[in-house]
């Protein structure tokens, strides 16, 4: 084979290879929620859908549990959520009380491993975390190999395709790796305290990190409450990054739980002060012989 032939299987084989990892990218918090009942709801407050989640590398759709008949003609039976929509996005809610028996035994399954990392799963993050890092050198890397081919090679088909390869590159090098937050990373499994812009305004909910990218937090065990609701219900949720930011390390006292913590310092604070008022008592009255 000439260079000719070289250049053009080389730009046939990168083309294939960033195809591919188009269509094989989706969201890794997206992708915890697939195959779960969940709720959309949009910026402007309104419940888009609720159904079943299917995530795609172009976006959601959502498989309505019961179809809904919108005319004598047309019965839907999902909803889909394009990519370029993601921009429209308030929340991803997936409530405890729709999970069905055994998906609630894996989510109590999930936030146990959540607080016990296991070593393999912090390697992996580890991992992940030293590519992100590396991310930069590797595109330099990678345009270096490509000038020492343009250099090698004769033919002009590959130079004139120069900014085509750039394209291709970024698209490989983005579609490996996550988002790395070294002051939010160490918080992974641990209750935190984020805040979510709402209506303009600012709301503060507590919740278990459980994972983030550059799109989105995920977060459990979270008292949540939409427009539709009367009231905040146990959620699992995930936020998109420009909304919701992780502010505090948090922790949750539940007093009710633990009466003898109360009983304890009650009893102790009457110890003290019958100790005082005896004290107080023997120097007034002092006892004489």
């Amino acid at each position: 084979m000439d260079s000719f032939s070289y250049t053009i299987l080389f730009i046939v084989s990168l083309t294939l290879l960033a195809s591919f990892s188009r269509r094989k990218k989706r969201d890794r918090c997206l992708k915890y929620f697939s195959g779960s009942p969940i709720t959309l709801e949009r910026i402007n407050g309104e419940i888009t859908a609720k159904g079943v989640l299917k995530v795609e590398s172009t976006g959601l759709e959502l498989k309505y549990i019961e179809r809904i008949q919108k005319t004598a003609q047309i019965i839907e039976s999902s909803f889909i959520f394009y990519k370029y929509e993601f921009d429209q996005i308030q929340a991803i809610i997936r409530y405890v009380d729709d999970l069905s028996d055994l998906a609630k035994i894996k989510r109590i399954k999930t936030l146990q491993k959540l607080s016990h990392h296991s070593f393999s799963k912090k390697f992996w993050r580890m991992f992940l975390s030293f590519f992100k890092i590396l991310k930069d050198s590797l595109n330099e890397i990678v345009s270096a190999m490509a000038l020492q081919f343009q250099k090698t090679s004769s033919g002009m088909v590959f130079k004139t395709q120069d900014s085509f390869v750039k394209k291709l590159n970024s698209e490989l090098l983005e579609s490996v790796g996550s988002a790395h937050e070294p002051l939010i990373e160490k918080y992974i499994g641990k209750r935190v305290v984020f805040e979510l812009i709402k209506d303009e305004k600012l709301y503060k909910y507590s919740g278990i990190l459980k994972d983030y990218t550059t799109s989105f937090i995920q977060l459990m065990d979270v008292l949540y409450k939409t427009e539709d609701e009367n009231i905040a219900m146990n959620c699992d949720i995930i936020i998109p990054q420009k909304l919701g930011i992780i502010r505090h390390f948090g922790q949750i006292t539940e007093v009710k739980k633990y009466p003898f913590v109360n009983e304890a310092s009650n009893f102790n604070e009457k110890i003290k002060n019958v100790s005082f008022r005896k004290r107080k008592n023997e120097r007034e009255n002092p006892i004489t012989e």
